[in-house]
């Protein structure tokens, strides 16, 4: 069984609340939580807050009911990966033993759910601790980022003999995107952070990675995705 996740904490310093703002007609969580919900491949869903608001509200939906996120669990500092573990030990006390954890971000509600079919049948394919979702980097440490050397000049973050002189020639990189996340149960168990196992990424297109950490990103989103819903409705 698929055990599809959400995490949502109540706090917020770029955008407060913004989990459960209302973006083009519903709550924020809601555009992560419909596409969960939606998906017959997803056997359960859980979701883990500190916020009461947004716990009943899905489970008033549908979601599990594991209660409160720890306190310990609820602050700026603690690790996405302790979240999940702690997700996942409260839904399988419910639902017994699952075969994949599925974690979408909340700030990422562009992701359309073909990038989740995607990322689960990459993941069922190739069997890994952990599928991730990336995007090809803007900028590339081969080219076009730069740091400074000892003596205060700049230098190319990732250098290469003879250089890079285009970056159609520099090798790939890409951005890890906050979106879509499939991870190995017995991975998720034993592992204490992300990249301790094999990690495979699931490439999806720039457009789709937007992730809403300030203001301005909230108003880029909203714009994005209004346009997306007015090109449906002439579909």
């Amino acid at each position: 069984m698929i055990l599809g996740h959400i995490g949502a904490r109540k706090g917020s310093k770029g955008v407060p609340g913004k989990n459960f703002r209302m973006l083009c007609g519903k709550p924020l969580i809601d555009w992560s939580l419909d596409q969960l919900f939606a998906n017959p491949r997803v056997g359960a869903v859980v979701v883990s807050t500190d916020d009461e608001a947004i716990y009943d509200h899905a489970v008033r939906r549908g979601a599990l009911e594991i209660g409160l996120r720890p306190a310990e669990l609820a602050t700026d500092s603690a690790p996405k990966w302790r979240v999940w573990q702690h997700a996942l030990a409260a839904s399988e006390a419910l639902t017994g033993p699952v075969s994949a954890f599925l974690d979408l971000d909340c700030t990422s509600p562009l992701r359309l759910p073909e990038d989740i079919d995607g990322a689960l049948s990459l993941y069922e394919i190739e069997h890994p601790d952990m599928v991730m979702s990336v995007c090809e980097a803007r900028k590339n440490p081969y080219f076009n980022l730069v740091e400074l050397r000892p003596d205060g000049g700049l230098k190319v973050s990732k250098e290469l003999p003879g250089g890079v002189w285009s970056r159609q020639s520099a090798p790939k990189v890409w951005e890890h995107a906050a979106s879509t996340y499939v991870v190995n149960p017995d991975y998720l168990r034993r592992a204490t952070s992300i990249y301790e196992g094999r990690v495979i990424p699931y490439e999806i297109p720039p457009e789709r990675c937007v992730d809403i950490d300030t203001s301005f990103d909230f108003r880029l989103v909203e714009w994005l995705l209004s346009e997306r819903l007015k090109e449906g409705s002439h579909d």
